[in-house]
């Protein structure tokens, strides 16, 4: 059970990160802030999706 939950918790700050990183990643490249807001909506509610489209998207 304690192990279950220790990789929950991992996972969970690994997702976060992934969030805040697209953000700024976005950000750093000069997309707008609304822009920004919205891929990382997509990676809060989308994570593994998200990941992947934004990787696509974001080589312009």
């Amino acid at each position: 059970m304690l192990l279950f939950l220790f990789i929950s918790f991992a996972l969970f700050v690994v997702h976060i990160v992934l969030c805040v990183w697209a953000y700024r990643d976005s950000i750093r490249r000069g997309k707008s802030t609304e822009f920004a807001i919205i891929i990382l909506l997509a990676m809060l509610f989308f994570p593994i999706i998200g990941l992947i489209v934004y990787l696509i998207i974001r080589n312009d």
